[in-house]
């Protein structure tokens, strides 16, 4: 699969794919997604990349909380690195990931030890004759636009299936030129949904316990530094509205879990 020209990739997107490779650097996790910080830090307590990396797992269990007991398949939308997928699929899921990153398709294989199948496409492109319970969109939905993302999961989810978003999200519509302009209104991703099918069963703002993750890797460029170009991503990207959403078809159902910052 071919690359686009850079010219032709939004400089939003552009800036979240510096944050995206700033944020593996600095891990070295198999997530790419936040840390969910349960218990919150205390005041003045230090803030450490091994307690991150607990915070990003706890994350992969917290969208494991949103799961109903009866799904079995999972196709994982912007799967990333494979760090969702391997967790799902060590705990019984039959697990499937999706993303157009040739460079992510091999960090994936090698995470979830050619175990889950991965496909090199776009959401959009992507066709299939097999039919999931859920479908995962972790950090991932903001760069697949709301008629798209509801009508394609519509499309692949089993009768009475679900749908789990978690990620950031904007309020202000009118926030349309700056570095999270590719962000999802929250209640325009919502019309969308429901227009395609999808009722809200539950909805939950994270934004606390992922904030710390901020705190961190701010902390982290301020002592190693970072080239200025990387540092303006990466603060781009942290600056946004997040949401977690779980929906279901049968209407389909739909679960939101998010943060805003």
């Amino acid at each position: 699969m071919l690359k686009p020209k850079s010219s032709n990739i939004p400089k939003p997107t552009r800036y979240q794919n510096a944050a995206i490779d700033y944020y593996m650097g600095l891990t070295n996790s198999s997530y790419l997604h936040y840390g969910y910080w349960e218990p919150l830090p205390t005041q003045g307590e230090e803030l450490t990349l091994t307690r991150l990396r607990v915070a990003q797992e706890s994350y992969a269990a917290k969208l494991l909380s949103f799961i109903p007991e009866s799904i079995k398949t999972v196709l994982d939308v912007g799967c990333g690195i494979g760090g969702n997928a391997a967790y799902l699929c060590d705990r019984g899921f039959i697990v499937e990931g999706l993303a157009p990153d040739a460079l992510q398709q091999e960090r994936f294989i090698k995470n979830t030890n050619s175990q889950v199948p991965f496909y090199l496409t776009r959401f959009e492109d992507f066709h299939t004759s097999n039919s999931y319970d859920l479908i995962l969109f972790s950090e991932s939905s903001q760069y697949i636009a709301a008629l798209d993302l509801a009508q394609g999961a519509a499309r692949l989810l089993d009768s009475g299936g679900y749908l789990l978003l978690a990620d950031m999200m904007r309020s202000d519509d009118e926030y349309q030129k700056g570095i999270f302009s590719n962000c999802h209104v929250a209640s325009e991703l919502q019309a969308a949904l429901e227009q395609a099918g999808f009722k809200l069963i539950k909805t939950e703002d994270i934004s606390t316990q992922v904030a710390p993750t901020i705190d961190l890797c701010v902390d982290n460029f301020r002592t190693f530094g970072l080239t200025t170009v990387g540092y303006n991503a990466w603060m781009g990207y942290l600056g946004g509205e997040r949401d977690v959403v779980i929906c279901s078809t049968n209407s389909q159902h739909l679960s939101m879990a998010g943060e805003t910052f």
